[in-house]
């Protein structure tokens, strides 16, 4: 019996249990540093490993292990499916006898649509990131790289977002662990600029009830003690590696892919636990540039996706740090924040917002990273630029990856779309973890179309463009 999550969802308890079943889903890892770890399909890409829907309707364990060459990409799973209740909750279960690719000329490349009843119906432009690499074109020559590397040489290209270099501290807010090389990849690939990234909340966060979360709530100043020491492995980082440090629109327009640089960013701006005047200080002791106002915990400023909403959106708190930040000259990140908190932070902002690391979804489900076309637009609409990442589970190779990018251009315009890495910050494979795959990606964009010019709007001349409106 072939079943979609539309399925799932609609008859969710009684009638399918025992039952022989054929879906379509994306594979997943509870845990993906743990290589025994149950797996999982889901309904949409995750966002990373771990991150499982909250309705348990919307994603199957698996019985049995996948063979690694198949954990990156949507699989169509055939077995019996059943019930599982334990402790009160339950979830469904499927013990294979049949795990292929969902990658044919008639298969299901996105959950609850084939190829032909989507383009019947119109979707094609908006499924950005379930277009898998079978209907991409051919991969770019060598030749192509290489114009490609030509062709970013020069020019400021940006990432929005990154935690590269291995900056991130371990939960205790350990400095010990070495760093990787950064500077190095970053000249080799032509990456000028990258927003490099803290995380504010990871003390109090872990991979619980098969997704990331906050476990319990730091005591008064931890994390504010905690972003200190972040902080300070940044600037070891950044000392470490030789790089620049954007303060100001003149470092900015310095940079090149010959003298890299960084833009001090935090995610989440949890550190501040309801003091405004700590986004100064971030701004002067750490030349912090660019602040992403929420991430896994739900903080003074503002609702998260990946949670039930508490604030109705953004607060009043998060709009008085909008507002210090645009006056200061700190780009201000809408990314992980829910679609009520865009929508008046949008409002607030008389600066350009950026939200760094997604991808589009015509209808994400409930606790989705990805974001809809009106959640896009509103972003373009005050001049932002919108990162789309590269997870594996959504985009397999890079030629999908531009084509990811292509379709939120088709949203929005070129001139509000760019690439959010999330370099090292990703738990589950990336399809582009090092910046030296820079070409091969400005390659895959002018195979799919995208001029010269348009390449480096996407690749970091539109990220520029928000820094340079912004920055002092």
């Amino acid at each position: 019996m072939r079943v979609t999550w539309i399925d799932m969802a609609d008859r969710p308890a009684h009638h399918l249990h025992g039952q022989a079943v054929e879906i379509t889903g994306w594979p997943t890892r509870i845990d993906p540093e743990d290589s025994n770890a149950p797996q999982a399909i889901t309904e949409e890409p995750a966002c990373c490993g771990g991150c499982l829907p909250v309705d348990p309707s919307r994603f199957i364990m698996l019985a049995t292990d996948l063979p690694a060459q198949l954990e990156a990409a949507p699989l169509c799973v055939s077995g019996i499916l059943r019930r599982r209740d334990e402790d009160g909750s339950w979830y469904w279960e499927i013990q294979p006898t049949s795990i292929r690719p969902a990658i044919a000329n008639e298969s299901v490349i996105a959950p609850g649509f084939t190829r032909r009843g989507m383009l019947a119906a119109g979707l094609a432009a908006g499924l950005a990131s379930w277009i898998p690499a079978a209907i991409s074109q051919a991969a770019p020559s060598l030749a192509d790289i290489d114009a490609a590397r030509e062709w970013l040489t020069g020019h400021t290209t940006m990432d929005l977002h990154s935690h590269g270099g291995a900056v991130t501290t371990s939960r205790s807010g350990n400095r010990t662990r070495p760093f990787v090389p950064l500077a190095d990849p970053m000249r080799s690939g032509r990456m000028a600029v990258i927003c490099l990234a803290v995380v504010a909340d990871r003390i109090a966060t872990r991979v619980e009830e098969r997704r990331i979360r906050t476990v319990r709530e730091p005591e008064p100043g931890e994390l504010y003690a905690y972003i200190h020491d972040a902080f300070t492995r940044l600037h070891e980082l950044v000392q470490n590696q030789q790089l620049g440090i954007v303060t100001d629109a003149k470092s900015l327009l310095a940079a090149s892919a010959s003298t890299p640089a960084v833009i001090v960013s935090s995610e989440g701006a949890d550190f501040l636990e309801g003091k405004i005047e700590r986004v100064d200080e971030a701004f002067e002791r750490w030349q912090m540039r660019c602040l992403q106002l929420t991430h896994y915990r739900v903080n003074e400023l503002g609702d998260i996706q990946t949670e039930p909403a508490v604030h109705d959106g953004l607060t009043d708190f998060g709009a008085a740090v909008i507002q210090r930040c645009n006056r200061l000259g700190i780009v201000v990140d809408v990314a992980h924040g829910t679609y009520d908190l865009v929508k008046r932070a949008a409002t607030v902002s008389d600066k350009p917002l950026i939200l760094s690391h997604t991808a589009l979804n015509p209808q994400p489900s409930r606790y989705s990273r990805t974001i809809n076309p009106d959640h896009a637009r509103l972003i373009a609409a005050t001049g932002g630029v919108i990162g789309i990442w590269p997870p594996a589970s959504s985009f397999p190779t890079l030629t999908a990856l531009a084509e990811g990018m292509a379709r939120m251009v088709d949203v929005v315009g070129v001139d509000h779309v760019g690439l959010g890495t999330d370099m090292l910050g990703l738990i589950s494979p990336a399809i582009l973890n090092s910046y030296e795959q820079l070409p091969d990606l400005a390659a895959a964009l002018s195979a799919h179309g995208f001029g010269k010019d348009e390449t480096l709007k996407l690749l970091g001349g539109n990220l520029q463009r928000v820094f340079l409106a912004c920055l002092p």
